[in-house]
């Protein structure tokens, strides 16, 4: 069990990360998404002051460097959106100086790259908390559901419409990472690495087999829920 930040209206927490580097950006993100929450991404500050506007998150992760404009003047038209939204900033920079100019500006909290991803999920959690504009829930953190199918993450049980369905431990783990990111597309590459863990040397086509027996397993004589996005990779969502 623990406890799972959540929206007033019992929605996931909204996070925006503003990073111009999108191999991190995308890094945090999906450490963001482990979380629960829901996450957008923007590349520069323009970019920034536009998802926020469309967005509304409840929190935001806000690089100093970006390529178009100052990450503290992106501070300042964020603040004309969304006057209380918490800004966490992370930077290259770690001088108190730097440090000072932040804070100074309006950002709640200050992270030195290079960090730690447990830090900054850290950081945010007592930004929103501290903020108000999300409740505490306790939640069961070793299920994952994804429409009627329900994965146990401690006694590996499987059930889908009340039915439970036997996986061998390779399924059952590429199973687990698909749920941990429902609606999103995983490349191949991403599930080589994470649920196999080591490079295939091009065996790429382990992946396929793999997805076609969860298939048989999952789907047969149901709606499907995991689905093939040709040329980018796989995902799962709610049947129907």
């Amino acid at each position: 069990m623990r406890t799972e930040m959540l929206r007033p209206g019992g929605g996931p927490v909204r996070v925006l990360v503003v990073d111009d580097e999108a191999p991190l950006a995308e890094l945090l993100s999906m450490a963001l998404r482990y979380e629960g929450w829901e996450v957008r991404s923007a590349g520069d500050g323009v970019g920034a002051v536009r998802s926020a506007r469309d967005f509304r998150p409840d929190a935001v992760v806000l690089d100093v460097m970006l390529p178009d404009m100052d990450g503290l003047a992106v501070l300042g038209r964020l603040r004309c959106e969304l006057p209380d939204v918490p800004v966490l900033f992370l930077t290259a920079k770690d001088s108190v100086e730097d440090r000072i100019a932040g804070l100074t500006a309006g950002g709640d909290d200050y992270v030195t790259k290079p960090f730690s991803l447990e830090e900054v999920v850290a950081r945010l959690r007592g930004l929103i908390r501290r903020s108000g504009t999300a409740a505490a829930a306790v939640r069961d953190e070793s299920l994952l559901v994804v429409g009627d199918l329900t994965l146990d993450e401690d006694s590996h049980e499987v059930v889908r419409g009340g039915e439970g369905i036997h996986l061998t431990a390779t399924e059952f783990e590429l199973l687990r990472f698909l749920m941990r990111n429902p609606r999103r597309v995983l490349s191949k590459a991403q599930i080589l690495d994470r649920v196999w863990s080591y490079d295939f040397g091009g065996q790429a086509n382990v992946v396929e087999l793999y997805i076609s027996y969860l298939r048989r397993k999952i789907d047969a004589g149901r709606t499907p829920m995991i689905h093939t996005r040709r040329g980018a990779g796989y995902l799962i969502k709610p049947g129907g």
